[in-house]
């Protein structure tokens, strides 16, 4: 008998003791404009990054670069239109 009630006290604390416990408040939303514009520097930074492996690359000829150049400038200018666009 005094195992069942040493038991429940302790199960009932456990359970009081977490009910207890505040989560912390949730961080506020960013608005449209911030989300759009960490886009735009998350797409500005990748696009220097892949403009630097093509212009580094070692076995690539000038025209094979020219052609990756203006394959990444146009899907650069999509993307970046589209993100004008939620704006």
């Amino acid at each position: 008998m005094k195992k069942l009630f040493i038991s429940t006290v302790l199960v009932l604390g456990f359970s009081v003791n977490a009910a207890a416990q505040k989560r912390p408040p949730l961080p506020p939303h960013p608005s449209k404009t911030e989300l759009v514009n960490r886009k735009m520097q998350e797409l500005d930074k990748r696009y220097n990054t892949e403009k630097k492996l093509i212009m580094n690359h070692p076995l690539a000829t000038k025209q094979m670069k020219r052609d990756q150049m203006k394959a990444l400038n146009q899907k650069y200018q999509s993307q970046k239109r589209l993100l004008k666009k939620m704006k």
